[in-house]
């Protein structure tokens, strides 16, 4: 082995010194005793491929491999030789072993998308070029020649699949446009998420969380056959809402009111701020007769809605009033089992409302019922003062009867409080 180690020590010191032809020489004499020795077969296909000697290159890089298969870099030599002689499928076999070698192998990943991207094999190369990026995502310090190929990389997968998504919505498209309005909704937010165009939110409840549930950003109309009528008082309740102002504007209150020493967070911003101020008609169960006293027209129209009756929990309903150029930043409610309603009364242009993945603009008189413990916020980036009746009704997926027990469960803790601290 003495004799080995120093006849490829020769060969690689000649290689170096550029004395190919004493370097061959070393290497033969190794195979002439070793025949399937590794090392210097992969020393000749580097000197052939050097050379563009492409077969030769391609003879010892598979000997070399064969003799030595956990061997990535042995591999990869073998795809240069196997490219420069113009077998595309002999490289993809010699990058693929090195990918069997070591799935995390940046380079074979890499010049697997490019041989398929060259091939136009455009479905398999994004999925390569996929792996690449997903194996570069946490990488520190790209460089520059690395960081030119991810580029191209994500350029190349966002083509792509743009591509794909305009295949499948023009096959999907008459079916889609005869399909009912949830369906159309609910089968293009799949494609969108299917395609990397949104995302699709869960529920996150800081109080009570009810299982299987539709997690729903914007419930459908269909679930509350009243809205119709709701919407039809939109303007006695407008102008309700104005004589209140009016006669006592005093009695808006900051939405937004936290205990004293609570740390910076989100909502720091609008703590104790009138930028999202309120007037409340019920909070929590409780009604504001004062306030009620003002608004019957309003009244009558919450009154004759199917809302949940919680002592100290429901309902709820008030005036929310969002400043010129303010927002409420995202965050979640507290439980699932409700539905929030906004009915808009004074919507100035470049107000939004997004719900999860979905953004829509208010438009005065609309009703919408929506999920409060999916993610959600709203901004108001106008010069004007935007105001909208929010309140709270059951969640239309339950029961009567859930109704029923969810009442009873809400009534029996509250009674044991002093024994059970459930958190609810």
């Amino acid at each position: 082995m003495k004799e080995r180690e120093a006849l490829l020590q020769r060969a690689a010191e000649a290689r170096r010194g550029g004395r190919t032809t004493e370097a061959v020489a070393a290497l033969g004499a190794v195979l002439d005793a070793w025949p399937a020795d590794p090392v210097a077969h992969n020393m000749l296909g580097l000197i052939a491929l050097e050379k563009e000697h492409y077969s030769d290159a391609c003879f010892h890089f598979a000997k070399a491999a064969e003799a030595d298969p956990n061997e990535a870099a042995l591999w990869m030599n073998l795809a240069s030789a196997q490219r420069g002689n113009g077998q595309a499928e002999g490289e993809r076999t010699a990058l693929q072993r090195a990918i069997d070698v070591d799935q995390r192998n940046l380079m074979a990943q890499i010049r697997m998308a490019q041989l398929q991207q060259r091939l136009g094999e455009r479905q398999a190369a994004a999925d390569s070029w996929g792996k690449v990026l997903a194996l570069t995502a946490a990488m520190g310090d790209i460089p520059p020649a690395l960081s030119e190929t991810l580029d191209m990389a994500r350029s190349y997968v966002r083509e792509h699949k743009a591509q794909f998504a305009a295949l499948i919505e023009a096959g999907v498209a008459e079916n889609l446009s005869a399909a009912p309005a949830l369906g159309q909704r609910r089968f293009q937010a799949c494609l969108d998420h299917e395609f990397g165009r949104r995302a699709i939110y869960q529920n996150h409840c800081s109080g009570l969380h009810y299982p299987f549930l539709p997690a729903d950003e914007f419930f459908d109309r269909a679930h509350f056959p009243w809205i119709e009528a709701l919407e039809q008082r939109t303007d006695a309740i407008r102008a309700e809402f104005l004589a209140l102002v009016a006669q006592n504007g005093a009695a808006v209150r900051p939405y937004v009111r936290q205990e004293a020493g609570t740390p910076e967070n989100k909502w720091t911003a609008l703590d104790g701020s009138l930028d999202w101020g309120a007037l409340f008609l019920w909070e929590y169960g409780v009604r504001n007769e004062a306030i009620c006293a003002t608004c019957p027209e309003t009244v009558a129209a919450l009154e004759a809605l199917p809302r949940a009756d919680i002592p100290g929990r429901a309902p709820s309903a008030f005036f929310s009033l969002l400043k010129p150029h303010s927002h409420i930043p995202a965050h979640t409610g507290v439980t699932n089992t409700r539905a929030i309603i906004h009915l808009p009364l004074i919507v100035p242009p470049e107000c939004g409302f997004r719900v999860g993945g979905e953004t829509r603009n208010w438009r005065e008189g609309e009703a919408f019922a929506f999920d409060d413990t999916l993610d959600h916020e709203a901004w108001n980036r106008s010069d004007h003062l935007r105001v909208v009746l929010i309140f709270d009704v059951w969640n239309p997926h339950l029961s009567l009867e859930e109704q029923m027990l969810l009442k009873q469960f809400y009534a029996t803790a509250d009674a044991s409080r002093g024994m059970n601290q459930a958190s609810v």
